[in-house]
């Protein structure tokens, strides 16, 4: 489920403790909590709120220092500024006791400076400790996150006290060290457990009135990042799902989200522009059995681990998959048309070409069948890869099967109006029912990246805007040439409103990507050149869709503001630059260490130096069919506003040739293969040139020379048949003329509509 604010459930929690108790146990997965070995915790949890906890740091993976850094500063922070290299290193911090009370860390302002000066977040570790008049650390790790930016811990015990009443009662906010889980060995993991939860029952039998304890494991301790454990107990906390206005979801809570949730409770201000968290609530919908509603961060951490792997080889097979097929298809668009004479080279076997058609159907579908594969819960399984990829192969299969056997197949638009269609109703289909298959889906979004909990992610987003301009350019060039506009704009509002809805698609910067692509689909769709006047309009038509958004996320509560709204609110504080830096080293990282770089490359590369020859049938597929011209042109402006705006470089534009270019490459060569279609007229007697008129009459009236005139001073007399389907540049050759062909069941002609032949 899908939670849209965070309103009335802040509300409810806002200053109901006179305490909170931050305990910390790095490493720490739900998969370690049960009744035998946590018993403490598993009661802590039956009352209280529960969540899968994302320690994103400012580092990945996120290890014990990171974690507790990042908890203090309410922000993605890091200790420093070296690479991990494989395990995590215990936490080895200098915490130096000058006095009986408190305690000092040495490093503490260098790591402030490297987090102001080096790293792109604008954290400043110690934020929390500053908010509160004083905090209580027990234990290094505790200490990391109670400094205060010049390195003060206000209170400090290196280990619990035998009774801490008197220590957690003496300050308002205190932060709890319970030790570390790692490895992967069942057994030490569980005597590890069973450590941190004796401390825990020390804890919570001195913990004071009125108090919120917040359990959370707050770091990584392998190189492979987790979910986590995140319990909250407390008045207004009791038996719900915990959630955050960051994440948008139940169940899940970030990292970043623990420090402004501490200050909530208390009733304390939130320091101006330093937390990027949001405060945790508690809603309702938790199973009232504990085994089974653990069940569920339990299934997701698994979800999110498998996918992480499988991610990875996926998208570089599905690379490696669309650069043979590219490969492929260029013998068969050198010799795909079918030549009126003798000469010519010999046309490839049709079932060649049917099995390539078939693959290309297969290529476009890849990722809307990977994204259904999440239907069926494969990561349960030993063998995870193995059973996402028989599901996947299944599910493509029977698509494909499906496409092939339609009785539209035939047809030469018939095939990219199928995968179009499927390709836009499965991602949007997804998203309209809340995004349950791309949340830590292969072809989704991580929780554990710390981005995106809801909506559409970037490769579903491209797949979606490609489905959706392919499939509106479909449908309008089935109507007539008048009403195209309408319907490129029609289907084109209906995918805006699903992408920017916050209730929905959740992604305001898709929206406007998308809206400009639909402007220029809706502006060309009717045929000829993309003049100034048509620019003119859809830049109007898309400057106002981006202000309507723009005007309505400023207009909602920060906590629910979307990445536009978040950065015009940047801008207006002062900290774009900041969100700008960001976003381009995001982009950075996603073009250079993105599989779907390569194929939006590749992708680039054959529709330029292939599909837009002469010989590549793009040039004609477009002067026949309009409508996909134009949406194949809306697909491009959109991917290159989206990957700009959105900061994911290629990656917008890869997951939407994943789609369009197998099915622009198909169309291609169904339009070669019928080129010469109207070469081959109906019998007609052979009759002296001189008694022939052969005029070609274009759809707008224009009569095009016939080609019998070609034949003047030959010494020869040709006949009707002879001239009618000699080359030259009239409607019958190839010539630079405008030429009317007659395709096809369904094709209908654009460029010279009708071709007029009278004998007299």
């Amino acid at each position: 489920m899908v939670v849209s604010a965070a309103g009335p459930a802040a509300a409810a929690t806002q200053g109901t403790a006179d305490h909170v108790v931050l305990v910390g146990v790095a490493g720490l997965r739900w998969e370690d909590v049960n009744q035998q070995d946590t018993p403490t915790l598993w009661r802590l949890a039956e009352q209280g709120s529960i969540g899968s906890l994302s320690v994103r740091s400012a580092r990945q993976p996120t290890c014990p220092v990171d974690g507790w850094l990042t908890l203090g500063a309410g922000n993605y922070a890091a200790w420093d500024d070296e690479p991990v290299a494989g395990q995590c290193p215990e936490l080895d911090v200098a915490v130096e006791q000058p006095d009986g009370t408190g305690a000092q860390l040495p490093a503490q302002r260098s790591t402030v400076q490297l987090n102001k000066e080096k790293l792109s977040w604008g954290a400043v570790p110690g934020a929390l400790a500053e908010s509160v008049r004083c905090a209580v650390a027990v234990g290094p790790g505790a200490a990391v996150a109670a400094a205060r930016p010049f390195g003060r811990v206000d209170r400090y015990e290196p280990t619990m006290p035998e009774d801490p009443a008197g220590l957690l009662s003496s300050c308002a906010l205190s932060i709890v060290d319970l030790g570390m889980v790692a490895g992967e060995e069942p057994a030490v993991r569980a005597q590890a457990a069973r450590v941190a939860d004796a401390g825990l029952a020390r804890l919570l039998a001195a913990r004071p009135e009125r108090s919120l304890v917040i359990v959370a494991g707050v770091s990584d301790t392998d190189p492979v990042s987790r979910l986590h454990v995140a319990v909250a107990d407390g008045p207004g906390w009791e038996r719900g799902w915990l959630t955050s206005a960051s994440t948008g979801r139940e169940g899940y809570v970030q990292l970043i989200d623990l420090a402004p949730t501490a200050l909530t409770a208390l009733g304390r201000p939130m320091p101006e522009r330093l937390f990027i968290g949001q405060p945790a609530t508690s809603v309702e919908g938790r199973p009232t059995s504990l085994p089974a509603a653990v069940t569920a961060p339990a299934d997701a951490d698994r979800e999110v681990h498998a996918q992480r792997g499988v991610t990875t080889w996926f998208f570089g097979l599905l690379a490696g998959f669309q650069v043979l097929l590219a490969l492929a298809v260029l013998p068969l668009l050198r010799r795909a048309r079918r030549h009126a004479g003798p000469g010519g080279p010999v046309p490839v076997s049709p079932r060649v070409v049917a099995v390539v058609e078939a693959l290309l159907v297969a290529a476009a579908l890849a990722v809307p069948a990977a994204l259904l594969a999440d239907l069926v819960p494969w990561w349960r399984g030993d063998q995870a890869g193995l059973y996402f990829a028989l599901v996947t192969v299944l599910l493509l299969g029977a698509a494909t099967v499906g496409v092939r056997f339609h009785r539209g197949y035939a047809n030469t638009l018939g095939p990219l109006g199928l995968v179009a269609g499927l390709a836009a109703l499965s991602v949007g289909a997804d998203v309209a029912t809340g995004a349950q298959l791309q949340l830590n889906g292969v072809t989704g979004y991580s929780a554990l990246a710390g981005g995106r909990y809801t909506g559409v992610g970037v490769v579903g987003l491209g797949v979606f805007v490609a489905g959706t301009l392919l499939s509106a350019g479909w449908l309008a060039q089935r109507v007539r040439r008048s009403w195209r506009p309408a319907v490129m704009a029609l289907v084109g509002a209906v995918g805006v409103l699903l992408v920017g809805s916050p209730y929905l698609g959740g992604d305001p910067v898709g929206a406007v990507a998308l809206t400009a692509g639909v402007c220029v689909a809706s502006a060309m769709s009717t045929g000829g050149w993309l003049t100034f006047g048509r620019v003119a309009w859809a830049t109007i038509a898309g400057l106002a869709v981006t202000a309507g958004f723009a005007v309505l996320d400023m207009t909602r509560p920060e906590p629910e503001r979307g990445s536009l709204g978040r950065f015009l609110a940047a801008l207006r504080e002062g900290t774009g630059g900041l969100t700008m830096h960001r976003s381009g080293a995001s982009s950075f990282e996603a073009l250079v260490g993105s599989p779907l770089t390569i194929i939006a490359l590749a992708g680039m590369a054959l529709v330029w130096f292939a599909l837009l020859q002469p010989w590549g049938g793009l040039k004609r597929l477009f002067g026949i069919y309009p409508a996909i011209r134009a949406g194949m042109a809306g697909i491009v402006v959109a991917a290159l506003i989206g990957g700009v705006l959105g900061g994911s470089a290629l990656n917008f534009a890869g997951a939407a040739a994943t789609v369009a270019i197998p099915m622009a490459a198909l169309a291609a060569l169904r339009v070669l293969d019928h080129a010469a279609d109207r070469t081959q007229p109906a019998a007609v007697p052979d009759v002296p040139v001189s008694s022939i008129t052969a005029d070609s009459t274009g759809s707008d009236g224009t009569k095009l020379a016939g080609a019998g005139s070609g034949a003047a001073g030959s010494g020869k007399v040709p006949t009707a048949r002879s001239a009618l389907t000699s080359g030259g540049s009239g409607c019958g050759g190839d010539g630079p003329g405008r030429s009317g062909a007659v395709t096809g069941s369904e094709d209908t002609v654009e460029a010279g509509t009708s071709v007029e032949t009278t004998v007299t």
